[in-house]
């Protein structure tokens, strides 16, 4: 029997360790939290995203969770567009917003009985030995096993021990974001959308509607991002500052916020990795330890795509070991799962970092110059982008 142990239940983690044991693996999920919980917020799934998750579970339901997302156009404070919305292209699946509460709970429920899901665990430890299986251990015991996937995030001691370089450090901006369940939602002209994005000196703000289905309530999720470090306050004085930085701007940025409760609010520091690891999988006794998601790549989240690339390294390491036994052939496996994902990752995080940059241009001039370029940068970022992310398959 094939053994792996996947360290993390988060989105990666699980996504993980339901497909290796749909495939016939012997899965030990490892989380440090005392229950696996889904964060009170929402994602968006790009159609890469949501191809990687039709080909780790094809049954996974995973239509019936996601609203489609409407293009709102991108505003300034004034109420001015700067990019009218334009209807998305036909090509591949279409992008939509899920409630992460809606997509764990279908994760779970895809893990089945082949996955041994051991909570409150720390992993402090990591045996990356050449001549040894890989093993992670707590302090107390090591658990070993031929294949490793470390999915525990951004502070991954995994990837602290096998690539020490790649350290997570501010990406300049604070973040909040807040689900606004439909009972609380403002109700809103009908020639208005919950949908768009408005960009100020430094400041964003989008919002996007989840469906009458969303964790079975519907409502709104927003994302509000301004430059500078994380703020020190509780939730409803953050809140309260938030209300006051967007007073001005257009429907349905105020509306949204006046519906927010500080309970509602999530607080989040940005970080990313600099420089991203030298390696991506790493080669040892019977088969070796792979990096996936935030643990591998952490980046801006302007461009929405930790997550779904995220999938994509599930799907992709699932493709490269499904028939891979331990020894010669999984190692193999896994030196391959490194030479396929890091160059894409590197050009989705450059191109994050791209939009970064415009999302977070101050002073006059930088505005003046992000303005009047934004209606032909903006489609050429998310033109590369869309390439980016509807010419992604998985692998056969």
């Amino acid at each position: 029997m094939r053994t792996a142990v996947v360290v993390g239940a988060g989105m990666a983690g699980l996504a993980a360790a339901g497909a290796l044991a749909r495939d016939g693996w012997q899965v030990t999920l490892l989380e440090r939290g005392e229950r696996v919980t889904a964060p009170p917020t929402a994602l968006v799934l790009w159609p890469n995203g949501r191809r990687a998750l039709e080909a780790l579970d094809p049954d996974g339901g995973w239509a019936a969770i996601a609203a489609p997302l409407p293009d709102g156009g991108v505003r300034r404070p004034d109420g001015q567009f700067l990019v009218a919305p334009h209807a998305r292209p036909g090509a591949g699946p279409a992008p939509a917003v899920v409630h992460l509460e809606d997509l764990y709970d279908a994760l779970v429920a895809g893990l089945g009985t082949g996955v041994e899901i051991r909570t409150g665990v720390t992993v402090t430890t990591v045996r990356a030995h050449r001549a040894a299986r890989p093993a992670v251990g707590d302090g107390r015991t090591y658990l070993e096993a031929d294949l490793v996937v470390a999915a525990d995030g951004i502070d991954s001691t995994v990837r602290h021990t096998l690539a020490p370089e790649a350290v997570a450090v501010g990406s300049g901006f604070a973040a909040w974001q807040a689900v606004v369940p439909a009972y609380r939602a403002p109700v809103l002209p009908p020639d208005q959308v919950a949908g768009g994005e408005t960009l100020g000196a430094g400041y964003r703000f989008v919002s996007m509607p989840l469906g009458d289905r969303a964790a079975g309530r519907g409502g709104v999720y927003w994302v509000a991002t301004a430059a500078g470090a994380p703020r020190p306050e509780p939730p409803a004085a953050q809140l309260a500052l938030l209300r006051r930085w967007f007073a001005s701007w257009p429907a349905p940025v105020g509306e949204l916020l006046a519906a927010t409760h500080p309970e509602d609010l999530v607080p989040q520091e940005v970080r990313e990795l600099r420089p991203l690891p030298r390696a991506y999988g790493f080669r040892c006794g019977s088969g070796g330890l792979v990096l996936l998601g935030d643990a591998a790549h952490a980046m801006p989240h302007h461009l929405g795509q930790g997550a779904c690339l995220a999938f994509e390294d599930a799907a992709t390491l699932r493709s490269l070991v499904a028939a891979a036994e331990p020894g010669a052939a999984l190692g193999q496996a896994v030196e391959e799962y490194d030479r396929a994902r890091r160059p894409r990752t590197a050009s989705v995080v450059r191109q994050s970092r791209r939009m970064s940059a415009v999302v977070q241009a101050r002073g006059r001039l930088a505005l003046r110059a992000r303005d009047a370029a934004l209606a032909s940068l903006r489609p050429r970022i998310l033109g590369h982008t869309h390439g980016l992310v509807t010419d992604w398959n998985p692998p056969e």
